[in-house]
């Protein structure tokens, strides 16, 4: 069984660029070994960049330096290899690498507690006395047990790494004062360890402020999480029931209005039905007298005609019945016409007040933040926009990428298209808008509108429906060297010129937020809308004759 000498570290002979274990190791100039084919492949790629270093350490080297195989890390790696199979643990497990040994102990290796910076060894409990008693140890500078100790100490001149650069920032040993860092501004690292402790206990603070600010945040969101959900389930109950009371008030006013009508029936019914008797006995009994008077006039004998005639002659009279006047347009159509024009009232109700609730919907918002102030505020919701070529008119011909748009002389020519503008010098950008968004165009010319619109804006037809502003679909600025106004479903609000051809967008679509900026040395609001989106939006451009725009980069 081989001996704990026999125990090698996997990570002492591993290239640090591929990961596995080294062949055909090379050792370049500082000391550290690669596999020759990746060393060679990384200077290959770093071959225009120059000058040449070594990928772990950094060190650099003022020409390519000559790689030669390391013949004895070769011979061990070879070992390994042969002996791989074997029952020996070549490699230390994760427990005793992760153990650091006294460099001193001869027989049985001991745990190592502090490490020499000037030996560059490690101690034991015991063999570390020597550096606590005698006074040529007392000024060695020692730290706990570390397997590091070669990164403490110069490539360059193998003396310990005790001075700061602040030219190059990287610590430095003595030499390295006189040398290559000659002139440098320098420190101590102690005193620079010192000041980057303070920093980072600094960076900690503010952290940890950070955290707590996070963690308050997060649950005062929490909280208002839980708070929109009851009050959502709130609103939810409250409003089935209103509904539902609503639904019971409307069927009640149905069954009463049914029973109205039900009871008119039988009122005039029954007062039909009674009159239809008296006409039938009166009739019954006049056709009983005409009988009588048809027998009378058969009497021959004169003194009995004459007898029999004085109460049969009589007849009595019903002027009243009839004086009643039967009519014969009776109908309730237009009790149907009076529930018919109240079912539209309730609906141009319902679709007025769903409006409403609408609005007070979607005003609830769990992050409500604050509206941008300066145009540095504007520019972190900046949107690059591109122009469709599909929806521009046949007089606006696009350039520089589909950002500028101008009015031609000329008529485009291009396929037909159903998205494009017909009668109206218009065009609209690709670009779908539905949270916050900013951007701002340059114009020049007679007169440029800046418009938001929904994408279902009619494209055909010489109407308001096809024309920015003219319709409750799209939301038009238009503006020029000596006049602006705003216009919204064909209402108009003038506004005082922009001092500059600049013009800043801002839109918060949940918020029901647009506004539009005179964009110069500051930025000086125009106009502000307030009002709810249904739709996503789109920007879009109305570009008049001799006019033209373009989207800025920002």
């Amino acid at each position: 069984m081989a001996g704990t000498e026999d125990v090698l570290d996997l990570d002492q002979f591993s290239c640090s660029i591929c990961l596995d274990p080294l062949r055909d190791p090379v050792t370049i100039p500082c000391g550290h070994s690669y596999c020759m084919g990746c060393i060679k492949s990384y200077w290959d790629q770093d071959n225009q960049r120059k000058p040449y270093c070594c990928p772990q350490c950094r060190e650099i080297f003022r020409s390519r330096p000559p790689l030669k195989k390391n013949t004895i890390i070769a011979e061990i790696m070879e070992k390994l290899t042969q002996t791989r199979h074997r029952d020996v643990p070549l490699f230390r497990s994760n427990s005793m690498s992760n153990r650091i040994e006294c460099d001193f102990c001869t027989s049985e290796k001991q745990k190592a507690i502090k490490s020499c910076l000037q030996c560059l060894a490690s101690f034991c409990e015991s063999h570390i006395q020597p550096h606590y008693q005698s006074p040529t140890f007392k000024r060695h500078k020692l730290v706990n047990a570390s397997t590091d100790l070669q990164e403490s100490i110069c490539p360059h001149h193998d003396k310990l790494l005790e001075v700061y650069c602040k030219d190059d920032q990287q610590c430095i040993c003595f030499l390295c004062t006189m040398d290559e860092h000659k002139g440098h501004d320098t420190v101590s690292a102690e005193s620079k360890w010192a000041e980057k402790q303070e920093e980072l206990k600094e960076n900690q603070k503010r952290l940890q402020r950070r955290m707590t600010e996070m963690e308050e945040k997060l649950q005062e969101l929490k909280q208002t999480m839980d708070t929109v959900k009851r009050s959502a389930q709130t609103a939810v109950e409250e409003s089935e029931k209103i509904f539902t009371e609503l639904i019971c008030l409307v069927e009640k006013k149905r069954s009463e209005v049914t029973e109205m009508i039900r009871a008119q029936e039988k009122a005039e019914l029954t007062r039909a039905e009674r009159l239809q008797e008296r006409l039938e006995q009166e009739i019954s009994q006049l056709n009983q007298r005409d009988a009588e008077l048809g027998r009378l006039s058969q009497i021959e004998d004169k003194i009995q005609f004459l007898q029999s005639f004085k109460p049969l002659s009589h007849v009595r009279q019903t002027e009243e019945l009839l004086d009643i006047k039967v009519n014969p347009q009776l109908r309730f159509e237009n009790v149907t016409k009076t529930v018919l024009q109240l079912k539209i009232r309730i609906e141009e109700v319902c679709e007025k007040e769903t409006e409403n609730l609408s609005q007070n919907i979607t005003k609830i918002s769990v992050d409500q933040l604050p509206e941008p102030k300066s145009r540095r505020e504007f520019l972190q919701y900046a949107r690059k926009l591109t122009l469709d070529p599909n929806t521009a008119h046949r007089d606006l011909y696009l350039s520089e990428g589909n950002r500028k748009v101008e009015w031609f002389h000329q008529a485009q020519t291009g396929p037909d298209h159903p998205e494009r503008f017909e009668t109206f010098p218009n065009v609209l950008c690709r670009e779908e808008l539905s949270g916050r968004s900013y951007w701002e165009v340059d114009s020049s010319g007679p007169e440029v509108s800046a418009v938001v619109t929904y994408k279902g804006i009619k494209r055909k037809g010489k109407g308001g429906e096809s024309r920015f502003g003219y319709n409750n679909q799209s939301w038009r600025l238009s503006f020029s060297p000596s006049k602006c106004y705003f216009r919204h479903n064909n209402e108009q609000t003038d506004i005082p010129a922009p001092s500059s051809s600049r013009i800043g967008v801002y839109l918060d679509h949940a918020a029901g937020i647009l506004a539009f900026y005179d964009i110069s040395d500051t930025m000086t609001l125009l106009h502000r809308v307030q009002t709810t989106f249904t739709e996503p939006l789109y920007p879009a451009f109305g570009i008049n004759y001799g006019s033209s725009l373009k989207i800025c980069d920002l």
